[in-house]
């Protein structure tokens, strides 16, 4: 079925003009501090810590790995695995610190309190942060492209949680707007499971004029609201399409809902109030990905 734009002016769905050879890529900016829900050392490094998280940081060149720590009571699969990690990151970068084995008491007091750290535990530096305009160049000469676009969430295990389900089903970028936005820490790399290394987490200060960025690069953007007049199947997903979820509860704000092409909704059963928001971005991406080849 025929999408229903709101803008039509702005959204042809004509392939848009390749950008003018002078503009530059954007300069990436350095992170944010993580907040209170982290430990970091004096150089603002943190503690990532689980198997997925803390192995996918290992093998990521772009990540600065200052400390590499394994409980004495890992397997020697674990170590096995460290060690593929640490290879795969020196195909790009030479040189990761050397694995330190402790004991599982002496891991806890390093990291968060209640940390589930499965063993395996690295203390890294940030890593720098995207521009909105990197991403419309990097899918400029996509044919398909996914992004989502998280308004008003706070919480950083919920956020974390998208980002798992936008690596897993292949989505370009994550995009949030800077204020009140979760910093990247601890619990949010545990929650995205190793995402974090893999999908670019894009802080935005305005988040309409982001998908307006988003809009002349190409993107139909809708937008999710349990009210709206057409399922998310109904609607056509071809091409390049950015997904806007709103914080649960007070859902999408109105000059974020005025932004989008068009508001779809997810069908739920009679009664049922609203999907967590992490589980809302799954079955988004995964009704997106169905569609595509």
């Amino acid at each position: 079925m025929a999408r229903k734009p709101k803008n039509k002016a702005r959204n042809t769905r004509m392939p848009p003009p390749r950008p003018k050879a002078k503009t530059k890529p954007a300069e990436k900016r350095p992170a944010k501090a993580p907040r209170s829900d982290t430990k970091q050392d004096a150089k603002g490094g943190y503690w990532i810590y689980g198997i997925h998280a803390a192995l996918a940081a290992v093998a990521n060149p772009a990540r600065d790995c200052c400390r590499i720590v394994l409980a004495e009571t890992a397997k020697r699969e674990m170590e096995t695995r460290v060690a593929q990690a640490i290879t795969e990151a020196h195909k790009a970068l030479p040189g990761r610190p050397s694995v330190e084995r402790m004991s599982r008491t002496d891991m806890e007091s390093l990291l968060p309190p209640s940390a589930v750290h499965q063993g395996l535990a690295v203390l890294a530096q940030p890593l720098g942060e995207t521009a909105i305009e990197d991403i419309v160049r990097d899918c400029i000469e996509k044919s398909d492209a996914a992004v989502v676009i998280l308004d008003q969430a706070t919480d950083p295990r919920n956020v974390g949680a998208v980002m798992r389900s936008a690596a897993a089903f292949g989505a370009a970028a994550v995009v949030i707007q800077d204020r009140n936005a979760p910093a990247i820490t601890s619990a949010l790399c545990k929650a995205a499971s190793g995402a974090v290394e893999r999908v670019p987490f894009v802080r935005v200060v305005n988040l309409a004029r982001a998908i307006g960025m988003l809009k002349d690069g190409g993107f139909w953007v809708a937008g999710l609201d349990p009210v709206a007049g057409r399922n998310l199947a109904e609607v056509d997903l071809s091409g390049r399409v950015a997904l806007v979820l709103g914080a649960e509860g007070r859902g999408l704000r109105r000059l974020t809902r005025d932004t989008c092409d068009e508001l779809v909704k997810i069908p739920l059963a009679r009664g049922a109030d609203s999907l967590n928001l992490s589980n809302a971005a799954a079955v988004a991406l995964y009704e997106l990905a169905r569609r595509r080849p």
